[in-house]
């Protein structure tokens, strides 16, 4: 066998591999488009599900619920953007099995079991903080903003006043924007809520320890209010809502990651092969 025939050997299994990933991109594709032309046919009541909590601080004021057109094209491009970002939701599992299934051939078996979990918590994970936003941010955070209004938080239809100043203030959002507002709100907290599994992954991988986790918990503290200060309107009762979310999240994944040790450690003592760090370091002092 010459040596052009040995190359060409060896570029057939790359040959297969990149026509594998080209089949399931086209798959997730076509799964996408499918999902995206489902959410344009209906993305009427999903904005409309998505205006309840601003609608529900308006009425605590006796104010009516309505959203403008600033621009001609605004609810062309509204109705696109939640056609994408709702295809990507619905087609998620589709786009996920065929990572899953161009990606386990080359995993043992204990990666596969290793693996798998952490696949199936994340879109949970984020759906739970998506829904936190949602019912719990989000109607404080409009609340907030809708006190910056004038003239407006008493009984309107009696004539009451919340305030005597002479220009009135009163909201008159634009439909655009009070999209991308909540999903920024939305999408903050659902990635925000993937921090136990992406901490307790790489506690598996051995990139991080509980026993350094938990020595990093001052550090911890502040990114997270960091973090709160940076994606929640500027109140101290959205930042303390948040952090208070996600600071046990993390301490939650300081736990997992203790029982990882300790299922392994338990496996290594049956096995033979654990090493006593605490042993192995006094151990040289012993000798002398």
């Amino acid at each position: 066998m010459t040596a052009k025939e040995d190359i060409e050997d060896s570029s057939a299994p790359l040959i297969e591999h990149l026509a594998e990933l080209r089949n399931r991109i086209l798959y997730s594709l076509a799964a996408f488009v499918v999902a995206m032309v489902i959410c344009f046919t209906v993305w009427n009541p999903i904005f409309n599900f998505l205006t309840h909590p601003i609608c529900d601080a308006l009425s605590e004021r006796q104010q009516d619920c309505g959203l403008v057109l600033i621009k001609l094209q605004e609810g062309f491009f509204v109705a696109v953007r939640i056609s994408v970002l709702g295809g990507f939701a619905l087609s998620f599992p589709i786009i996920a099995y065929q990572m899953w299934r161009f990606v386990a051939p080359g995993l043992y078996r204990t990666e596969k079991q290793a693996f798998l979990p952490f696949l199936l918590a994340s879109p949970l994970m984020f759906f739970i903080g998506a829904a936190f936003a949602y019912y719990v941010v989000l109607p404080i955070a409009f609340d907030f903003f809708l006190n910056f209004q004038q003239n407006f938080g008493g009984d309107v239809a009696a004539g009451e006043l919340a305030t005597e100043a002479p220009a009135g203030i009163v909201f008159q959002g634009s439909m655009e924007q009070y999209l991308s507002l909540t999903t920024s709100f939305v999408l903050a907290f659902g990635l925000c809520f993937q921090l136990p599994v992406l901490l307790t992954l790489m506690g598996k991988a051995g990139l991080v320890t509980s026993r350094g986790l938990a020595a990093m918990r001052r550090y911890a503290v502040v990114l997270i209010l960091v973090v709160a200060a940076l994606v929640t309107p500027p109140d101290v009762m959205s930042q303390l809502i948040m952090f208070a979310a996600i600071y046990p999240l993390y301490e939650v994944s300081i736990f997992l990651i203790r029982r990882i040790e300790k299922k392994r450690e338990a496996q290594m003592r049956a096995d033979g092969t654990w090493i006593d760090e605490d042993e192995d370091e006094t151990e040289p002092a012993t000798k002398a």
